[in-house]
């Protein structure tokens, strides 16, 4: 990093911003395998908080891959850097007030942490969206489990590629036997008793 950079403090805070927007800013940070119904519930989650009045934005792994991550393949040290700017464009709209969902399979836990280092205590909640890979593959319309066994993708997570189980989560969501409201029901009751939104 060139010793030329200086971080430049903003006037308008995180406090000023929750005072105006009645809510206060985080970030939800939903990892499971292909298929476990992370951009699914991320965006469900987006519609209530939307008619609630809440601002917010939705980081989801596809399109973060057409921009920002577009040169990253997926290899190990591909798919860390590819969490490691999503962290730091999470922060940043953290900073801005927002509630940020983010919807990565995310796959390995030492990434994960590194991103929870970059927030204070209370900003940063992973919701491990809970699957079995035979449901995954069930719900695989796009044939990616099938051709991840033929061997057609490599290092695909759950197949060829490990997927590290969340040590910790503020939340797990059993998605292959709750339905997505009450999978949503559970991430709004998290954000309520974290403080992040009003409680009524």
């Amino acid at each position: 990093m060139s010793e030329n950079l200086i971080w430049h403090h903003v006037t308008v805070t995180r406090q000023k911003r929750a005072a105006q927007n009645g809510h206060k800013s985080a970030v939800l940070w939903f990892t499971g395998l292909s298929g476990s119904g992370k951009s699914t519930i991320a965006h469900a989650v987006e519609e209530q908080l939307f008619h609630i009045g809440c601002h917010t934005v939705v980081l989801d792994g596809d399109n973060v891959r057409h921009g920002l991550c577009a040169d990253l393949g997926f290899s190990v040290q591909n798919r860390s850097e590819n969490i490691r700017r999503i962290g730091e464009a999470t922060k940043l709209f953290v900073e801005a007030g927002l509630i940020t969902l983010t919807a990565f399979i995310s796959p390995f836990c030492a990434d994960r942490d590194k991103v929870r280092e970059l927030f204070v205590a209370g900003d940063y909640l992973e919701v491990y969206c809970r699957c079995t890979l035979d449901c995954c593959e069930q719900r695989d319309i796009k044939g990616f489990y099938q051709r991840a066994r033929a061997g057609e993708i490599k290092e695909f997570t759950g197949i060829s590629s490990p997927y590290e189980v969340p040590n910790d989560p503020e939340l797990i969501l059993d998605t292959d036997q709750l339905t997505v409201d009450e999978c949503v029901q559970k991430v709004i009751l998290l954000l309520r008793k974290q403080g992040v939104i009003p409680s009524d």
